[in-house]
């Protein structure tokens, strides 16, 4: 017992140890909630929560870590610590290193299995790494992954220490732009709209119970037409024969429930006056799944889910419009690029993630265009919650803008390698399939301006065929093709609609840009932009509502849709409506409310 006592106080000393040690670097601006982190409890809310289980365990906090020179072994010795999940070029992770084409990132920590979850399968999560991801457990090869927006796992229970102390090792290899594979706007020497290198783990990583057999994976699918909740459990192998029991809850009440066998859809019907989701009322059922094998629960998950429909329809003007359940909505957001000064891509906190959220459903918009970046599942899950509905983009990649023409153009297009179209396929089908059953996501948006944009109208049947519940909008403000179901069109800083398409949705997919300098919220103080500059928040107001009100008078003209550039300040870009590190807001809040209101509203 002696020894016992000895070797836990031996543990306290050195996790209170390590987290002393630990401290955000560099002498960047930051967020409140920086201050607010705990080491030894990293983002500690459920990771998955459109498929939740009760039983978990978060790897989040403090890992040794190691630069390495590309394909050498790993390292005997570490480099020091560092934060997971926080990319290792952002101050939050304690490093701020850059990690290059020619190096790899190695991290190493040791875990321990709960005894309770003897004779499970265990599963490993990882939310995001950028990019090239290979894994050991206890020196045994458990797997590899590329891409840097989806999250994936591997089964490890072969690999885990019958009893005691499990040695996880991650090594990375990321390119940045040095290599043809989805990135963003992280480029390896920042300037202007592109930004710093986000290499490593940047989401949870997190351990699963689970038995042999079990629930894999969630498709949920509203057909508000048929009353109808579709249920697709997808399951283990073994366990395709297995009843899958779906209970729909409005609160504690049971409304429909649903079963199958066989891997088949549950096909629920639901109640004739079932609520509807809709910015204004964004009301979620509760979803309970159950997997039975011979009569008994082998597996349960909760989920939620959301009626609602995205559809496009010819209006009484012959003005072809977005429509919400089968009526007219304009859709109109920021463009969200979900960039920290602190944590870069990783918010230091979900009260941050849930705060850019939160504000743009105060400025009264109703939609988000997430800009070439995925967000962690909880950020969608918070704009199901608010009532956003979300365009999100396919982080771009390979080829800078490549343009053609802004007339319609059906000539050659820029050719990618067979591995760069491969990359972006793969990546661009786990990003629709991790975020299909997500009530928020609205449309899909394959390409942004040209950014390595290629086959254009079969990327955008392609991903129309994978998903037909959303929209696509093919090419946002790219080379424009006839293709998909938005013509969508950039113009800065004023709100102009230079082309019309009678056969499909009009939409503006970026403008204002409208900058503020705030001296004491600047990314680097002699270094900063923005598409026009102001210098009071008045005027940088005004110069808002003159946009919104020439905004409103092209919705008469046949204008559906549109994005204004931009949440927050990014790095050197000083065109947000808040500044980087989220603690002023520049604009009058209640004037800019007002008029957005009144553009959501317009065609109800």
């Amino acid at each position: 017992m002696r020894r016992i006592f000895l070797l836990s106080s031996f543990l306290t000393l050195f996790v209170i140890g390590s987290s002393a040690q630990w401290k955000p670097v560099g002498d960047k601006i930051k967020t409140e909630w920086a201050s607010r982190i705990d080491v030894i409890n990293v983002l500690p809310e459920y990771p998955r929560p459109i498929m939740e289980r009760s039983d978990w365990k978060n790897l989040n906090g403090l890992w040794n870590y190691a630069i390495i020179d590309k394909g050498k072994r790993i390292p005997p010795r570490f480099d020091g610590e560092i934060l997971v999940p926080f990319a290792v070029e952002s101050s939050l992770s304690g490093v701020g290193k850059r990690v290059n084409e020619n190096q790899e990132l190695v991290y190493q920590r040791t875990f321990e299995v709960p005894s309770a979850w003897k004779g499970k399968q265990v599963l490993l999560h990882f939310g995001a790494v950028d990019w090239k991801t290979d894994v050991w457990v206890n020196g045994v090869k458990v797997g590899s992954h590329t891409g840097g927006f989806t999250p994936f796992s591997f089964d490890i229970t072969e690999a885990l220490s019958v009893k005691g102390t499990n040695n996880l090792v991650v090594k990375v290899w990321d390119p940045t732009d040095k290599g043809p594979q989805p990135r963003g706007k992280q480029i390896s020497k920042p300037h202007g709209i592109w930004y710093t290198p986000v290499s490593g783990i940047w989401q949870t990583v997190w351990l699963e119970p689970v038995a042999g057999k079990h629930i894999e994976h969630l498709r949920i699918t509203p057909d508000i037409d048929n009353n109808l909740l579709i249920v697709k459990a997808e399951l283990s192998t073994d366990a395709l024969s297995g009843l899958v029991e779906v209970g729909v809850y409005d609160g504690d009440h049971l409304v429909a429930i649903g079963k199958s066998v066989n891997a088949e859809a549950v096909e629920i019907a639901m109640p004739e006056d079932s609520k509807l989701w809709s910015p204004e009322s964004p009301f979620l059922y509760t979803l309970k799944v159950v997997l039975k094998n011979d009569g008994k629960v082998v597996d349960k998950v909760d989920s939620y889910a959301a009626m609602r429909k995205y559809s496009t329809r010819r209006d009484t003007d012959g003005i072809v419009r977005l429509e919400l359940n089968n009526k007219p909505l304009f859709q109109f957001g920021p463009l969200d690029q979900g960039w920290w000064p602190d944590g870069l891509y990783t918010a230091p906190t979900d009260e941050a993630l849930l705060y850019d959220v939160q504000k743009t459903k105060e400025f009264g918009f109703n939609m988000i265009r997430k800009h070439i970046k995925v967000e962690p599942a909880r950020w969608y899950m918070h704009c199901d919650r608010l009532g956003i509905i979300v365009w999100q983009d396919m982080p771009s990649g390979d080829h800078s803008p490549e343009w053609q023409s802004r007339k319609y153009f059906d000539g050659i297009e820029m050719k990618r390698s067979a591995e760069s179209e491969a990359y972006y396929r793969k990546e661009w089908k786990e990003i629709m399939d991790c975020l299909y059953s997500y009530p928020c996501i609205g449309t899909w948006v394959p390409f942004n301006e040209a950014w390595g944009q290629f086959k254009t109208s079969e990327i955008a049947e392609w991903t129309k065929q994978h998903d037909p519940t959303r929209l696509v909008n093919p090419a946002s403000g790219g080379n424009h093709y006839t293709c998909g179901d938005m013509l969508d069109l950039h113009n800065y800083p004023e709100p102009e609609m230079y082309l019309y398409d009678a056969q499909r949705v009009t939409v503006l997919g970026e403008y204002g840009g409208i900058g503020l300098v705030l001296k004491e919220h600047l990314w680097e103080p002699n270094r900063n932009w923005g598409y026009i500059q102001f210098n009071s928040s008045k005027e940088a107001t005004d110069e808002y509502v003159k946009y919104a009100d020439m905004l409103y008078k092209l919705i008469d003209k046949g204008l559906s849709a549109a994005v204004y550039t931009q949440t927050t300040d990014v790095e050197v870009e000083v065109n947000g409506l808040m500044t980087y590190d989220r603690k002023v807001i520049k604009l009058d809040k209640q004037r800019v409310k007002d008029v957005n209101t009144r553009i959501c509203n317009a065609l109800k």
